[in-house]
């Protein structure tokens, strides 16, 4: 299954807070990506499993 997470939006937005942080962290290596996008869908799973118990066929902020 291909990731769900776009690496160069992850870099920008590490990049972008790094910034404003004033902090150092500029890059992210490559097993990064598959450690965040394995938590996304656990996040997601969790989600989806929660708008079913509420018998809701539409995940929405609270499922979270």
């Amino acid at each position: 299954m291909p990731g769900i997470i776009v690496k160069a939006q992850v870099t920008a937005l590490v990049r972008q807070l790094s910034k404003e942080m004033k902090l150092p962290v500029n890059n992210v290596t490559s097993d990064y990506m598959p450690a965040l996008d394995k938590k996304v869908r656990k996040i997601v799973e969790e989600s989806v499993m929660r708008a079913n118990e509420n018998k809701r066929k539409t995940l929405m902020g609270r499922d979270v």
